[in-house]
């Protein structure tokens, strides 16, 4: 199945943006201490695929292996969905998925645990940190892919997690994973501009020269 290049590629800022500290370090953690899931959700226009390439840009920069699928509605289909998750894997560790990759080609009645069990088991080999960013989630309405997807949850190494930008809540075990402490989650109310981030992006980005009392009631109209 051909995988379409650009949705395996960690998007660049294409223009100058507010840096967001105090929420990028949130999502910071030592190798090995991440939570099992990464977890954005907010509507649209909150900034989660910038905030989650932000923060993955750091990531990289420390060493860890970033594996990024830009989701679309066809992604439902639970082949094309293994094989697109296979595909990045692969763009940061090629050995990893090929005896999947295999079973998702020659097999007439899919067998998403076989498949997943091979990836599984070839994630644990290579041993260093590595992260699968999986961006617009809520596209995905297939009961099969959210399966999958739980079964990665559950059976990831330590050195492995995902992160996910979604518009609602996935259909995901968020509860279990929340009070087992695996759950990092960043939500609207934490995505708003504060009024520095506001003055930040209405001067320095948009260039706009508004004095801070403009600011302020800008932020306070749009709340954040």
């Amino acid at each position: 199945m051909p995988v379409v290049g650009t949705k395996l590629h960690l998007p660049s800022p294409r223009r100058q943006l507010v840096t967001r500290p105090r929420l990028t370090d949130q999502l910071s953690s030592p190798p090995g201490v991440m939570p099992r899931l990464v977890l954005i959700t907010a509507p649209a226009g909150f900034g989660k695929t910038t905030l989650l390439t932000q923060w993955l840009s750091e990531q990289e920069a420390d060493g860890c292996r970033v594996a990024w699928l830009s989701l679309d509605a066809e992604d439902s289909d639970p082949r094309r969905f293994l094989t697109h998750v296979v595909a990045a894997l692969q763009t940061r560790a090629p050995q990893a998925g090929v005896e999947a990759l295999t079973l998702l080609e020659a097999e007439d009645a899919l067998s998403s645990e076989a498949v997943l069990v091979s990836l599984v088991n070839d994630l644990d080999a290579v041993g260093e940190p590595m992260v699968l960013a999986l961006d617009d989630y809520h596209v995905i309405e297939s009961a099969e892919v959210h399966e999958a997807l739980t079964f990665l949850l559950d059976h990831l190494p330590a050195h492995a997690w995902v992160a996910i930008t979604t518009r609602a809540d996935p259909p995901l075990p968020v509860a279990r994973l929340r009070t087992r402490g695996e759950l990092l989650e960043l939500r609207a109310a934490d995505l708003r501009f504060t009024t520095h981030e506001a003055q930040a992006f209405l001067n320095d980005v948009m260039g706009l020269n508004l004095d801070p009392a403009q600011v302020a009631a800008l932020d306070r109209r749009t709340e954040g």
